[in-house]
């Protein structure tokens, strides 16, 4: 199996050279982060509000997986990146609503800033088919 680009439109479109996300020789799937873009416009959601935003990015990942054939439930982890740790509360129980058992592993770090003035920006790895 070489890797295969795995692309939705019901995600954003990448804005840069990157892909939505990768299914590498093995069957591991590797998302590129999503941040709040509403799939249609390419424009923010959220209007800076963490909640809306981090449930935007939700709803891009699931995008991104469904379109591999994924779920949730086959992400063994996450990266979360966030513009204030103080937003971490929010996040983390709206993250969490979507692992309700077996949760992945998970590093969430703060950063200097993100794209297009995003709070939280998320990636994952998942088990994919073999």
């Amino acid at each position: 199996m070489q890797k295969k680009i795995i692309s939705t439109e019901a995600a954003p479109a990448a804005i840069g050279p990157y892909s939505q996300a990768v299914l590498a020789p093995g069957g591991l799937l590797f998302t590129s982060g999503q941040i709040p873009l509403d799939p249609a416009t390419g424009e923010m959601v959220g209007g800076g509000e963490i909640a809306a935003e981090t449930e935007q990015v939700m709803k891009n990942l699931e995008a991104v997986l469904a379109a591999a054939g994924l779920g949730f439930a086959d992400v063994v982890q996450s990266t979360i990146f966030l513009a204030d740790l103080g937003d971490f509360t929010v996040v983390n129980e709206i993250y969490g609503a979507r692992f309700e058992s077996e949760p992945p592993a998970r590093a969430t770090v703060q950063v200097a800033a993100l794209p297009k003035g995003a709070r939280v920006e998320i990636s994952c790895i998942a088990a994919g088919p073999r």
